[in-house]
């Protein structure tokens, strides 16, 4: 499938959607998908009801995982170490080829990393430790919830349980105070420093250097009570050799709205004003120099504009010079955290860098079953509910198909020769300009094949822009990998709507008491860019 993208972009795109057939997909993502909304996933029920499912489903993200990377599985039987974690935590090693393996060899002792995350996993909430999931010129992009507070070390009971409710940001146990306070109710003036201080181990063994921090509380408050905390307001600053990033974002209920306004992210900005919301976008200034974006603007952004911004940060910190790290996580880190983990192991994926032997249709698979359904996306309760984050995450890749997105475009600016009257990637981009996308483009703001008729029903019409630069290969090749790029990211797409569609979709609002469904479908068909799909391929 992946053979020909950039030779017959044109042709196969076009073809496949005006045909309405759907694209090939793995085997075992619909029984994945299906599985993914009837139940939440827990370690310690791999073997029981759907274990054979389940089973299924984490082996073949081993095989996945193993064709192109030497990897170790660090083992999570029965949620031993966290519950909501796969069973079978795989840390990437280096990459499979000989070439990668002698560029970028792993110096991490496995025994010592499995030591490290027993001692941490109390740092932080839910037990969901720093984990490192995508393996990136050497450096570990990591997840994780953020950090406890005094309840979750004392009480981690079902008085948890009784309060959260499902919700992403959900997490109600006791008071979190102040070490000092701690100290008098324990006795231990030591118990932050001593549990922080192994998730900073942690941290430093994988070498992360970049916190990346989701919230957009500074602590989260329940029932009028503290019930997290954070890097960036742990008042012993025990985490200032880090560079920290606050970049708060929409909880998952807000994806409500998303959904109610028939999918369309456009024009849908968060409510900032709101009474809990506490904690300012805060990057520091050499970091953002390079990314062009007015960052004073983002209470201004909508979904699309916010999460594209976002992104783009989170690619220019992973596509840096320097060896380090980087974390991402939000409260309960399952599902904001996998939002943007997914879209950066897709994203990267799409320019070739990761996973390099894997189709459209492999990568969609591994992505769903790892970064979502294993690591605990409560998809069930969301879908019951209408915040449809998981939906929104494979839709939006429409939205970072072009070159500003492209982790390729730095070494390229670095390599390329004189101009030699060809086009530069400026004079490229300026010509044509395009709106944002709509509910039916697969496309951004500038690609090589690009959608004509983002109105059409059913049916996509595409054109080639036809550049050819005098004198300058290097660009010519370039050109070809970002066409690549949009297709692949099409492709993955189109399999996830296909899917999607055929097995969760329409499961998330209940059928009217006639009976009829008309309205439902042509709801999703509107929202998703399949109107031209008869309701009985949905």
């Amino acid at each position: 499938m992946a053979g020909a993208r950039a030779a017959a972009a044109t042709s196969s795109a076009g073809s496949s959607a005006s045909s309405g057939n759907p694209p090939p997909q793995e085997p075992g993502l619909g029984e994945l998908l299906e599985e993914f909304s009837r139940t939440q996933y827990r370690a310690k029920d791999g073997s029981g009801t759907g274990g054979s499912k389940v089973e299924r489903i984490e082996k073949r993200c081993l095989e996945l995982f193993g064709r192109d990377y030497c990897f170790s599985v660090i083992p999570n039987t029965n949620g031993d170490i966290c519950g909501h974690y796969p069973r079978h935590i795989v840390f990437l090693e280096y990459e499979s080829s000989e070439k990668e393996k002698d560029t970028f060899e792993s110096t991490v002792q496995v025994s010592k990393l499995q030591d490290l995350i027993h001692r941490s996993k109390m740092a932080r909430c839910r037990g969901r430790f720093v984990c490192p999931v995508i393996l990136f010129k050497g450096k570990h992009i990591c997840r994780s919830a953020t950090l406890a507070g005094w309840g979750e070390l004392y009480g981690r009971s079902g008085y948890n349980y009784f309060f959260s409710g499902g919700a992403d940001d959900a997490w109600a146990d006791v008071e979190d105070v102040t070490e000092e306070d701690c100290a008098l109710r324990s006795g231990d003036t030591h118990l932050f420093d001593k549990v922080r201080g192994y998730d900073i181990k942690l941290l430093r063994y994988l070498s992360v250097k970049y916190i990346c921090d989701l919230m957009v509380e500074n602590k989260k408050v329940k029932f009028g009570m503290n019930v997290t905390s954070s890097e960036k307001v742990d008042k012993a600053q025990r985490y200032a050799d880090f560079t920290l990033l606050s970049i708060p974002y929409p909880g998952c209920e807000f994806f409500k709205e998303y959904k109610d306004r028939d999918y369309m992210a456009e024009g849908l900005i968060f409510n900032w004003k709101q009474d809990y919301v506490d904690a300012p976008l805060s990057i520091p200034d050499f970091l953002t120099h390079s990314l062009n974006i007015d960052w004073s603007q983002y209470q201004c952004w909508d979904l699309v504009q916010q999460t594209q911004n976002y992104l783009k940060l989170l690619l220019s910190l992973v596509n840096s010079d320097d060896d380090s790290g980087l974390l991402v996580h939000c409260i309960s880190g399952w599902d904001r955290t996998p939002l943007f983990i997914s879209l950066l192991r897709l994203s990267l994926w799409a320019d070739g860098l990761i996973h390099t032997s894997l189709k459209p249709a492999e990568i969609l698979y591994l992505t769903v079953a790892y970064d979502w359904f294993l690591f605990g996306h409560m998809l069930v309760d969301r879908l019951s509910k209408g915040e449809e984050i998981f939906f929104f995450c494979f839709n939006f890749l429409k939205h970072i198909t072009s070159e500003e997105f492209s982790a390729l475009k730095t070494q390229r600016r670095k390599s390329l020769p004189a101009r030699d009257g060809g086009f530069t990637l400026e004079d490229i981009c300026m010509l044509r300009r395009k709106d944002r996308g709509s509910t039916t483009s697969l496309g951004s703001d500038f690609s090589l094949v690009m959608e004509n008729s983002p109105g059409a029903t059913g049916s996509f019409t595409y054109e080639a822009v036809e550049l050819v630069p005098a004198g300058a290969p290097t660009q010519a090749a370039w050109l070809a990998a970002l066409s690549d790029r949009e297709t692949r990211l099409q492709e993955v797409r189109s399999a996830f709507l296909a899917a999607y569609s055929s097995t969760v979709g329409l499961r998330a609002v209940a059928p009217s008491p006639s009976g009829a469904i008309g309205g439902l479908l042509e709801q999703f068909a509107r929202g998703v860019g399949l109107r031209g799909i008869s309701s009985n391929a949905l």
